[in-house]
């Protein structure tokens, strides 16, 4: 049985992307990309981390200002005094402002990161959920985020999602910070999440490519329920980088029996345009067997693929 049914696409080139070392754009180059992924159509465009700057604040804005047509601008903060009310801030222009809150929820992070007891995040998630809901007007869109969920205890992350869609999340996201994950585990946590919010939030995932597997957890993510996926232009991310648009883009196009006919609203043709633009402006160059963008994706050196491309290129070449 096919999944068909749509998934959203949250793109977060221009925030956790622009978070690679090396890799900062300016205002001016984040607005030109912001249209680029207009054109590609994906859902909602997480445009940067307002409260990290004042550069980032005002490309959000102008971002939130320009940006038609039905598509989201969200920003991120952090569930700390100060974070969610410049996303706010900055997103009020949007046509459709998203506000996204996250805080960590593995033991690792709150012992060895913000010192909080597990009663103290679960409060500043709530807080700071309710605080969206009352800045951003009538049925707003609010993500959590729990930080680290991967290496989360199940029953206190659970307990977290159950809270913040209490206190009106409408999107619950289950990031794969450190691309710790495999596929079949991470597919049996997301739907458990399905399983206790699926009926009152949407689920998203969010997947690091430390060990090369953030292409595959996002496409088992799907598979359990997940209906928002998590991705960069060119996988570009920090450290190893994120699941790549692309490539979970045309796998979920190239397998139609399993993702269903119409698993997205991308215009792919505008995937080379977005590639060859964000490896410009970062200077990121795309490695040449890259799946789906690379200069070699669909080249061919063997006289056997050559010999069946010539009589029927559907021999070697799937798209």
């Amino acid at each position: 049985m096919p999944v068909d049914v749509p998934v959203r696409i949250f793109d977060t080139t221009l925030r956790d992307g622009e978070q690679s070392p090396g890799a900062g754009l300016t205002v001016a180059e984040k607005i030109e990309v912001a249209r680029q992924l207009v054109r590609l159509n994906v859902d909602i465009i997480e445009a940067g981390f307002p409260a990290s700057s004042p550069g980032d604040f005002e490309a959000v804005q102008r971002i939130a200002k320009e940006t038609k047509g039905g598509i989201a601008v969200a920003g991120l903060a952090r569930c700390r005094d100060g974070d969610p009310q410049a996303a706010v801030d900055a997103l009020l222009p949007a046509e459709r402002p998203q506000l996204h809150v996250f805080i960590s929820t593995s033991d690792m992070h709150l012992q060895g990161q913000l010192r909080m007891s597990r009663e103290e995040v679960l409060a500043e998630a709530v807080k700071w959920v309710r605080y969206g809901r009352e800045r951003l007007g009538p049925d707003p869109d609010i993500e959590f985020s729990a930080m680290d969920a991967t290496r989360s205890d199940h029953d206190f992350l659970l307990a977290v999602y159950e809270a913040a869609v209490d206190a009106g999340a409408t999107v619950v996201n289950v990031p794969d910070t450190v691309g710790y994950a495999i596929p079949s585990e991470f597919g049996q946590l997301v739907r458990r999440v399905v399983d206790l919010v699926g009926d009152d939030a949407i689920v998203s995932v969010h997947c690091h490519n430390d060990l090369g597997l953030a292409t595959s957890n996002t496409l088992a993510a799907v598979e359990a329920g997940a209906r928002q996926l998590e991705v960069t232009v060119n996988g570009l991310g920090e450290r190893a980088g994120n699941a790549s648009l692309e490539e979970v883009v045309m796998a979920l196009r190239t397998r139609p029996t399993i993702f269903g006919e119409n698993a997205t609203n991308v215009v792919t043709e505008q995937n080379m345009n977005a590639s060859r633009m964000v490896s410009h402006l970062t200077g990121f160059a795309v490695q040449p067997n890259k799946a789906i963008d690379g200069r070699n994706a669909f080249a061919h050196e063997s006289g056997i693929h050559q010999d069946g491309m010539l009589k029927n290129p559907l021999t070697y070449e799937i798209m």
